[in-house]
């Protein structure tokens, strides 16, 4: 699929604006594209486990029609790191205090893997502001059904981040799919601190959305790849059968790192989802 028949401008490409914000006592480094003068409810996206903002540009910079905004997760990418553990309420809390910053009330939020599972905990603490919600290649925590054993093994390793080369040679054993763009993927990857990476393992540790999934109010698409090692696409069965007004989009041959080898498909299947009223979808469902 090229870019073009996704509606997006190949010429339109926006850069992000970079900060420091010290929320709740923690300091996180933001990005936020911005659309200008847009109808459309800015984006909020929490990126997977040990992923720095650099990652998902390539995603936010085909999205030049809305605000997209992103923060590093302590001790990741340009955020220094933690001084305590933290826990997902607590960094739902630090993106709600986020939004309030930059003057956004209600927005649409998407989260990758780790990120996914924030993407619920802000759903469900903060559902007053989410429009709709869009989950990518991710479970309800400890819940989950386990991937393979290979990749869930390279996954929790942070030499993935640290060495270059580890992360070429083990990315179909780590991720599946196609591996297409593996190579920019690497190059763009800060890696984490090693106590950062950690105190980001840990925070899911013991926590899950399910018991709340179907008190879950926002419009929720869910986003499977069907050769994911690292979430199988069960998890994202499972989720849509917890969330009431939900649907589920599986991508054929689709890897944990799909919405990047993928982009050009998924981004078209993102913005129908987003630009979808409300009204038409309680007439199709």
């Amino acid at each position: 699929m090229r870019l073009a028949e996704t509606g997006q401008s190949m010429s339109k490409i926006v850069s992000p604006e970079f900060s420091m914000e010290t929320i709740d006592g923690r300091t996180v480094r933001v990005a936020r594209w911005s659309s200008g003068k847009s109808d459309r409810l800015p984006l909020l996206f929490f990126n997977g486990i040990g992923a720095n903002i650099e990652l998902v540009s390539p995603l936010a910079e085909k999205m030049p029609e809305r605000d997209f905004i992103t923060f590093d997760m302590p001790g990741i990418g340009g955020s220094p790191e933690p001084a305590i553990p933290y826990r997902p309420w607590m960094m739902a809390r630090v993106a709600d205090m986020l939004l309030d910053q930059f003057g956004y009330d209600q927005v649409d939020v998407m989260g990758i893997s780790w990120g996914g599972g924030l993407a619920q905990q802000f759903a469900l603490q903060f559902g007053s502001r989410v429009n709709k919600l869009i989950l990518v290649a991710t479970s309800a925590g400890m819940l989950m059904v386990p991937g393979n054993f290979s990749a869930l093994t390279k996954m929790i390793n942070p030499k993935r981040y640290l060495d270059p080369d580890y992360m070429l040679k083990n990315f179909k054993t780590l991720y599946g799919g196609i591996d297409s763009g593996a190579d920019a993927h690497a190059e763009r990857i800060t890696p984490p601190t090693r106590m950062g990476y950690f105190y980001q393992l840990v925070a899911m540790m013991g926590w899950t959305s399910a018991p709340w999934l179907p008190l879950l109010r926002p419009e929720t698409l869910i986003m499977m790849g069907d050769d994911d090692r690292i979430v199988p696409l069960v998890n994202g069965k499972f989720l849509n059968s917890l969330i009431t007004n939900s649907r589920l989009e599986v991508i054929k041959g689709g890897g944990h790192l799909f919405l990047m080898a993928e982009a050009d498909l998924c981004i078209r299947l993102i913005n129908a989802f987003l630009d979808e009223p409300a009204a038409e979808r309680r007439k199709a469902a």
